[in-house]
């Protein structure tokens, strides 16, 4: 078991990264070509389709105002600073230059608002690149994109100069030159060594004037930015109001946006009921209580019951009073008229608690009348959450204990607790590296295996941990009269104790009071609520990337070394807030820190945390869809070697967005309690929670996410590759947080950055994924939802999926064009013959809203649902 305040590791600086071609890994299994002939069919359905309340820009209306939830009104507008978030994300996808971005599959497409092309023009004996910039692109200033817009992020992203605090370049130090070619529109990079993931630099795009000089790259671009190329360009960024206002860029080439302006509004997500409720907000993610509560309300507006009082609960009420019966509603004799004082005050009591309850149901009533003039959209959010096992040290340094973990796993059941109560599809992710609907997507789990009991006990057994191998044996045996005497001796002793009185067994009675309590509260949580069971989170903030600094968050604690300063000349420590804003958006780079940094707070810093037992006997439902081939009577007892339990400390967040996580957590708990692995389930504070223990290796189990990624080869490598010893004894774990990994993944992920050839580059991938399963450190559990709360009236704007937003065809249907429409391209994605275009889901794989949601929505909704698809081009070369 991992211990507070022991040196975990650290996280690097890897702005140059090496290719060291290893002859062999760890495992030699021959299952791990992870090679099927149906994989490049099966990759080419997304789970799950956006949904967005698609319309043809010929039927939104022109103008308006959209006002947009984030999170928090961003630190920086420095997307490759380590304190970025997914804000600056949003607002650099408005308003600055992305060449690529990804398509509904989650392909990267060229944009030709800025691209006429970009290929590969040579490959020996150098990698070179030719982009031909569309003429027409400028900067709001005037001056035209060029080649040294190119240079100066290249300069200041390569890792060669320290003076730069970037969070993240990897790619950048593969750059050998950048040259103007044979006009100012064409721009040649060369690459010292072949990049497969070239589609990922310069997106977004800065001018020079941000990344010409450290000052203006550190400092110059933190609260504003002195010129942009999108549709929308900053107008404002208020921190006393919390919004960042965008209006229409004047010099936008492309399609003209149909918005005039965008208010991103900074609404945390215990407040985002409330702001939508009160008619804030057009636009907002939120968590599944609140899509929840937006159905239940749009349920009622149609004629349902709601939350009310009488004989008793109504079927799905919910709110405050959901569970008021006629019984506690009315005040009884006692309350009305008391007999005496005590009377009088527990009467008093009671009308105080009758009077809050009649001020919650107000407030409540109140606010699903707001919320009924919502619609949730729905689809899988292009991240996985994963159970990570902590490799380094305990138990879980055996790969067959982990692989034992594993096994004893229903991943099937797990994603449907999470997604089935949603309406979404529940199949648990085949790959680390990719998800169903991209290209370099294949299921390789087969190189672990599926749910097998009897398996998990016997790699458990060969392991050396067996039933009764937690008890102590004695040096010696007494016999004879001996061992008699030292029992008449035991009783003697135990007969005094009662004749002294009752402090021990008062004490004694403390204890198991105390136990009991401790018991009931893991049963409890266990149980859950119907909410919690059945219902699905969005499980606020534990998608590492959602807004740390490039899929790099640099976070570790004692004798772990960040390696991201925060503004010029000061040190600051990271929080789980420091996640990278490019994260969120899919495809987003990572892998590369900065050149200098600081320490990380100590463990003994973190707050107290609450722990619980979670080593209840195994329930019915952990296993009772296990085949007779497959399952296995529960064990006797715990297992155990060499006099010690076999016990697993399972962290997990408390904060009120979690819910979800505990759920599954527990679920989780009960699985492994039937293969005899007890659990210690620890709960933290939010705060914490990364930071002070995911990044620190500071647990056994633990449950975060990770996102997808349009760039496996270059994104994939930090997190999976297998940690080194540092000069100074600690690990470098870059973002390895289970500390598992083998030399021939390393090689494999090196050699797939390298490979120009895509079919081969990933062919190396499905290799390497198939032994990060084998190694079993990180198990996908299941894609997470994604919930967006949104006006009907908006357009073209809600659960993204893997899409890029296309910013100039947000906007609101125009009530004055109803009618039958045809999908129509902007005049900003034209699309040349030989595009491509991105395969919609067909109806059977795509999550659709009830028929009642559908015909609610149409019915708020002005002008017709068809959708417009735009797409550029991909250069396959």
């Amino acid at each position: 078991m991992s211990q507070v305040g022991a040196p975990r590791g650290r996280t690097c600086s890897r702005t140059i990264r090496s290719v060291a071609l290893l002859t062999s890994g760890v495992l030699a299994l021959p299952v791990l070509a992870a090679c099927s002939s149906d994989g490049d069919e099966r990759s080419k359905a997304p789970a799950a389709a956006q949904d967005v309340g698609p319309a043809a820009r010929d039927r939104i209306a022109d103008g308006g105002t959209l006002r947009w939830a984030v999170d928090t009104v961003p630190t920086t507008l420095n997307t490759f600073q380590a304190d970025a978030d997914a804000a600056t994300s949003r607002i650099a996808g408005a308003v600055l230059p992305s060449l690529f971005t990804l398509d509904k599959t989650g392909r990267p497409q060229r944009n030709p608002d800025y691209l006429e092309s970009a290929k590969i023009i040579e490959r020996e004996p150098k990698q070179v690149v030719l982009y031909k910039l569309n003429q027409q692109a400028v900067w709001s200033d005037g001056r035209e994109l060029g080649a040294a817009d190119f240079v100066a992020q290249w300069r200041a992203l390569s890792g060669k100069d320290s003076a730069y605090w970037t969070a993240r370049n990897a790619g950048y130090e593969r750059i050998q030159k950048i040259e103007r070619g044979a006009n100012d529109l064409e721009v040649r990079v060369t690459f010292n060594k072949p990049y497969a993931d070239w589609r990922a630099l310069f997106s977004p795009l800065y001018p020079k004037d941000v990344m010409g000089a450290p000052n203006s790259f550190n400092d110059g671009a933190r609260a504003k930015l002195k010129a942009t190329a999108g549709p929308f360009q900053l107008k404002e960024m208020d921190r006393a109001d919390r919004e960042i206002t965008l209006v229409r860029n004047p010099r936008w080439w492309g399609a003209r946006p149909k918005l005039d302006t965008i208010v991103l509004s900074a609404v945390p997500r215990d407040k985002r009921a409330a702001a939508l409720a009160a008619g804030t907000l057009d636009l907002a993610e939120i968590d599944s209580p609140v899509a929840e509560r937006i159905t239940q309300a749009r349920h009622n507006k149609g004629g349902g019951a709601g939350p009310q009082t009488g004989a008793g609960p109504a079927s799905g009420a919910r709110g405050p009073g959901a569970g008021t019966t006629a019984a506690s509603a009315t005040p009884s004799s006692a309350e009305e008229n008391g007999s005496d004082e005590e009377d009088e005050e527990k009467a008093e009591a009671a009308r105080e608690s009758r009077e809050k309850k009649t001020r919650a149901l107000a407030k409540y009533a109140k606010e699903q009348k707001g919320l009924g003039g919502y619609v949730v959209r729905k689809s899988l959010e292009p991240a996985f959450t994963q159970l990570a096992l902590n490799g380094e040290t305990g138990p879980l340094a055996d790969e067959r204990v982990r692989r034992a973990v594993a096994r004893a796993l229903d991943r099937k059941k797990l994603a449907e607790a999470v997604l089935k109560p949603l309406g979404l599809p529940a199949n648990p992710p085949g790959s680390h590296l990719a998800l169903a609907g991209q290209h370099a997507y294949a299921d390789s789990s087969d190189a672990l295996g599926d749910q097998n009991t009897r398996e998990a006990q016997a790699l458990l057994a060969d392991a050396g941990w067996t039933p009764g191998g937690a008890v102590k044996k004695d040096d010696g045996t007494k016999a004879g009269s001996e061992a008699d005497a030292e029992k008449k001796k035991d009783k003697e002793k135990d007969k005094e104790k009662g004749e002294n009185g009752n402090e021990t067994s008062g004490t004694d009675k403390k204890k198991e009071d105390k136990q009991e309590d401790k018991e009931a509260d893991v049963k409890e949580s266990e149980s859950g609520s119907a909410s919690d069971s059945d219902s699905a989170s969005d499980e606020g903030a534990y998608i590492v990337g959602d807004n740390k600094p490039g899929r790099g968050a640099p976070l570790s604690e004692t004798g772990s070394r960040v390696i991201a300063p925060a503004a010029v000349g000061q040190a600051r420590w990271l929080d789980d807030a420091d996640v990278n804003a490019q994260d969120r958006q899919p495809g987003g780079m990572a892998g590369a820190y900065a050149p200098g940094g600081t320490a990380a707070p100590a463990a003994d810093s973190a707050s107290p945390s609450t722990t619980s037992s979670a080593s209840a006997s195994a329930s019915t439902s952990a296993s009772a869809s296990a085949s007779p081939s497959t399952s296995a009577s529960p064990l006797p007892g715990p297992l155990g070697k060499d006099g010690k339990p076999l016990t697993l400390r399972f962290v997990l967040p408390s904060g009120p967005g979690s819910e979800q996580l505990r759920t599954v957590g527990q679920k989780i708990a009960r699985m492994l309690d039937r293969i005899g692995i007890r659990t210690e389930i620890t709960k933290v504070a939010d705060a914490d929670y990364f930071k002070d223990h995911v990044a620190s290796g500071d647990y056994d189990l633990a449950l975060y996410s990770w996102p997808a990624t349009a760039y496996p080869a270059t994104d994939g490598r930090p997190i999976y590759a297998k940690p080194v010893p540092a000069s100074d004894g600690s690990l470098l774990v870059e973002q390895n947080y289970t500390r598992v990994g083998t030399d021939h993944i390393n090689q494999l992920f090196d050699q797939a950055a390298s490979e120009l050839d895509e079919k081969a580059a990933r062919d190396l991938l499905r290799r390497a994924d198939a032994r990060i399963w084998a190694a079993a450190g990180s198990i996908p559990l299941y894609q997470r939802p994604q919930l967006v709360a949104a006006k009907p009236a908006v357009a073209n704007a809600g659960a993204f999926a893997f899409a890029a937003p296309r910013y100039e065809d947000i906007g609101f249907k125009d009530p004055a064009k109803s009618g039958p429409e045809q999908p129509q391209k902007s005049a900003g994605a034209k699309e040349t013959a030989g595009a491509t275009r991105s395969p919609e889901a067909s109806p059977k794989e795509s999550p659709e809203s009830s028929p009642k949601e559908s015909a609610d929505e149409s019915a708020d909704e002005t002008g017709n649902d068809s959708g417009n698809e735009s797409a550029g081009e991909s250069d396959e070369q």
